[in-house]
């Protein structure tokens, strides 16, 4: 049997709906609440240098560079969710610039204190490090729009041919996709230059066709028309080729420190979805 209690302005409240208000608050701020000293290793070590080391490269609409000299260097949901991490660590957010190659080595080797990336959430990293997860996405494949390899297309299985050379950032999440999908192509993979996908080995003819994240395609399809998508209806924008979640990644035993990052991407989600939407149609 509950008994009603009264608020402070005179108002009746029925015990389990006080109850549930506790619970309310209390797990809202459990959420935020890092691990207590001693908890977690990772977490004391953060606290002790002062700063959460991030692992940062170039990935909009995740994570995009600011190099203008004003304003904060980064910015995107992967930034934002970095910086609240510090803010309830109570340290100062500290990037560490990595390659698409290095980024997942150096998490490993404990340059950073997470890969804020962002990192595509492959069965193959999965096996060395943990993934705190907030987004997914989708590639198009693209090439160039008077290249008949590519443009003659009718399914995927059409580029999986030893006439067809594919393009891929080394290192990047979709490499172990397009060679385990595309065995039989030529696969040609290159160091990322800054770019959002293999765009110059495309436009130069060395590669018929490379994958790039379809949220991007929009605006690369506006900037540089000589190029093409697969699957091209709604300008790629319903491709669901190698779908995969997206996020932040750490190193792996560490499960304390993961379950409060993750428990905070949770909280923190629908914020970070539409800056993730602001960011897209923002991108040039």
């Amino acid at each position: 049997m509950s008994f009603p209690l009264k608020s402070s302005r005179g108002c009746t409240w029925p015990r389990a709906v006080l109850a549930a208000v506790v619970v309310g608050v209390s797990t809202g701020a459990s959420a935020q609440t890092p691990p207590a000293p001693g908890a977690s290793v990772r977490v004391d070590a953060i606290r002790k240098a002062g700063a959460l080391r991030v692992g940062v490269v170039n990935n909009p609409p995740w994570l995009a560079q600011n190099t203008s000299g004003m304003g904060e260097p980064w910015s995107g949901p992967s930034w934002t969710l970095g910086k609240e991490f510090a803010k309830l660590l109570g340290v100062r957010i500290q990037p560490v610039a990595v390659s698409h190659e290095t980024k997942v080595p150096a998490l490993v080797a404990n340059q950073m204190d997470i890969m804020i990336g962002p990192l595509n959430e492959t069965a193959e990293r999965a096996k060395i490090i943990d993934f705190v997860t907030f987004s997914s996405t989708g590639v198009c494949m693209f090439g160039r729009a008077d290249n008949p390899k590519f443009t003659g297309a009718q399914t995927l299985d059409d580029f999986n041919k030893p006439e067809i050379t594919m393009a891929y950032f080394s290192g990047a999440g979709e490499e172990p996709l397009v060679r385990q999908r595309f065995p039989n192509a030529k696969m040609r993979g290159v160091a990322n230059s800054g770019s959002v996908a293999p765009i110059e080995e495309v436009l130069a003819g060395r590669s018929d066709v490379a994958p790039i994240n379809r949220m991007l395609w929009p605006n690369i399809s506006k900037k540089l028309k000589g190029l093409a998508a697969f699957p091209k209806e709604n300008d790629c924008q319903d491709s669901n080729i190698f779908q995969i979640d997206t996020g932040m990644g750490v190193a792996k035993d560490q499960q304390v420190y993961l379950d409060w990052l993750r428990s905070v991407a949770r909280r923190m989600q629908s914020a970070l979805t539409e800056e993730e939407q602001r960011a897209t149609r923002s991108l040039r």
